[in-house]
């Protein structure tokens, strides 16, 4: 694998910010703000960043001694942008989704052995597909808006001594508003375009969404678990998958496009040793989903006059185990979690029609967390990741058309990126405190070894020998020391 590029630079800056106002013994207002942003570029070559700002406005109120209510106001603004540069030429992708968010949430005491919650959310989307734009191209797509709305109710029981139950029901439904002219499609081809006026409500999808889970306690210190959820999720994420830069981009459901639908049972084993001070949790889990997107053999869903037109459907499963181990007391206190999973997609179109891996299929997951008291004042602290590499499609052959390299793919996701480690440690000084006024200084080391992880792969015809295809990595940075301050009042 050829080295990375030449003067990549990357910076990054994140934002908050908390405010507290109590208007009284039962009322409260909560504020919070983040700005963030990512800056990534290699000289002559490519630029991308994406960052996300969020406003949060919450009211906690007391209405009686068993009744309490939670309303939020939530406004969220992502983007994305990249560029890459040519020969007298410059290519651009920018997409966007601004979200605002309406949620009441109540808690009902009812009763020693009932708690019930229930509430209500409506959140509208607008969403700005990829567009792309350089010297002579000008992508005029409409941005599309979406009504998501949702009602539920949830009832913890405490069925005895043994048994603790959980369930409840929620009912989501998804407005496809106007604004914009929606293609439908039936394989492949156009059977209607659809201009809906700004405002008005074209399609809606109602989806039920029932779940249970119960808790059955052995003895004091081991219990087992047995649930099931479904969910259903209205916004979708698209990804390339052959390795190259990252040029995600989020969809709403359509005419064409479902909500997808996820059906999960699980089960559980939870122990505490030793008084509590360790504690094991083990689960494991099948996940079968409905209205599975991916893209078609060919496409390119970034420059497609209608990307929707470049899609799939089909089906898609998961299951796995999970591990946490806990040390929750003394001196050095932490954790280690490990998962075991498989992720895989069934449509039409793709691997002829055969099962294959998702391109978020990761089949080990393992993290190591350690937290060490040294002194009163002072905290050291250490991470440890691993991660299989996602699965991508890396091309098996080539062919020269017009003069330009055409490269030929095989099966989907049957390809891995390399995986994914590395070693963070830290170290944090309280400064002891001065009446209501507290600080404290963190000095940390991200990567400690100098691992370069992938972030990108990308092919090119060796300059030497034009039959071999030489495998570019990007990696972002080796090492990164940072400093930070914090302080509350």
């Amino acid at each position: 694998m050829s080295s990375d590029f030449k003067d990549v630079k990357l910076y990054f800056y994140d934002l908050n910010a908390k405010a507290n106002f109590a208007i009284n013994d039962k009322n409260k207002i909560f504020f919070s703000g983040y700005l963030g942003k990512d800056v990534l570029a290699a000289s002559g070559m490519f630029g991308s960043d994406w960052g996300n700002s969020t406003e949060t406005l919450r009211w906690n109120s007391v209405l009686n001694s068993k009744l309490f209510s939670n309303t939020s106001f939530i406004y969220s603004n992502y983007d994305f942008n990249i560029g890459f540069q040519g020969e007298g030429n410059t290519v651009s992708f920018n997409s966007n989704i601004k979200d605002l968010n309406l949620k009441q949430d109540f808690s009902f005491y009812l009763n020693s052995e009932n708690t019930m919650r229930f509430g209500f959310n409506a959140i509208h989307h607008t969403i700005t597909p990829t567009r792309a734009e350089s010297s002579n191209i000008v992508d005029d797509k409409n941005s599309r808006k979406g009504l998501e709305n949702a009602v539920y109710v949830n009832n913890s029981f405490k069925a005895s001594s043994k048994i603790n139950l959980d369930y409840g029901l929620r009912f989501s439904f998804y407005n496809v508003l106007g604004g914009d002219i929606y293609n439908v499609y039936q394989n492949n081809e156009l059977v209607e375009s659809i201009e809906l006026e700004d405002g008005k409500v074209g399609k809606t999808y109602y989806n039920l969404e029932p779940r249970i889970s119960m808790n059955y306690r052995l003895n004091n210190s081991t219990s087992l678990k047995i649930g099931y959820a479904r969910n259903t999720q209205n916004l979708h994420l698209m990804s390339n998958s052959t390795g190259g830069s990252p040029t995600d981009q989020w969809i709403g459901n359509s005419y064409n496009i479902k909500p997808e639908i996820a059906d999960q049972i699980s089960l559980g084993f939870s122990k505490n040793f030793n008084d509590n001070m360790f504690e094991l949790n083990a689960e494991t889990y099948y996940k079968s989903m409905q209205n599975q997107i991916d893209y078609r053999d060919g496409a390119n869903i970034n420059t497609a006059p209608d990307v929707e037109m470049e899609l799939l459907f089909g089906q898609g499963r998961a299951y796995g185990l999970e591990i946490l181990l806990k040390k929750n007391r003394g001196k050095l206190t932490g954790w280690i979690g490990y998962t075991l999973s498989k992720t895989e997609r069934k449509i039409n179109g793709i691997n002829n029609g055969d099962w294959y891996n998702a391109k978020n299929d990761r089949t080990h997951d393992l993290s190591v967390v350690g937290i060490y008291n040294f002194t009163p004042q002072w905290t050291l602290s250490g991470t440890f990741i691993y991660a299989t590499g996602n699965a991508v499609t890396f091309p098996t052959g080539k062919y020269v058309l017009n003069d330009m390299v055409i490269y030929q793919y095989d099966r989907r996701n049957a390809d891995r990126m390399p995986a994914t480690h590395r070693l963070d440690l830290s170290a944090t000084y309280e400064v002891p405190s001065k009446g209501r006024y507290q600080s404290s200084w963190s000095f940390g080391l991200y990567n400690v070894y100098g691992r370069q992880n992938p972030y990108s792969i990308d092919f090119r015809v060796n300059k030497d020998n034009p039959q071999k295809i030489d495998a570019v990595q990007t990696s972002l940075f080796q090492w990164m020391p940072s400093i930070t301050y914090n302080f509350k009042f």
